[in-house]
């Protein structure tokens, strides 16, 4: 048996006796009893602990694949934030570029760039064209 259990019910076993109490043993809680063997590692001391050793690395390997999977997530909302950053930038830019172009591609501004060589400003009205359809449908 494990000697950090022994040692728990043998101080139990004590402080009954120094409390005047008949020396009745309280069982250890099985629950107890088996975390405090993984804590103190006394599950491999024992007889079969060679066939418990599958099941251990198997949920060793799972623990791995665990904190391998945290790792990636982690590194993948890094990366939708930098990319959601820079599509935030893009558009910024891009209202900015739009703005500049409506800006510069008004007719008084062409006209202000182009100078004298650039295109008149007209000052006769355009005319209406309108197209009479007297073909009758059949």
């Amino acid at each position: 048996m494990n000697r950090l259990i022994t040692d728990i019910e043998q101080e139990e076993v004590m402080q009954a006796a120094d409390m005047g109490e008949p020396e009745t043993r309280k069982p250890v809680n099985k629950v107890k009893r088996g975390v405090l063997s993984i804590i103190s590692g006394g599950f491999l001391a024992e007889e079969n602990a060679l066939s418990k050793l599958p099941f251990l690395l198997y949920i060793a390997f799972l623990g791995m694949i665990y904190i391998a999977n945290g790792y990636y997530a982690h590194n993948r909302l890094k990366d939708l934030d930098s990319l959601d950053n820079s599509i935030t930038e893009l558009k910024t830019q891009y209202i900015i570029a739009k703005d500049k172009l409506m800006y510069l591609s008004k007719e008084s501004e062409v006209n202000k760039a182009a100078g004298d060589q650039g295109p008149k400003i007209s000052v006769i009205p355009p005319g209406k064209i309108v197209v009479y359809n007297n073909v009758k449908k059949h």
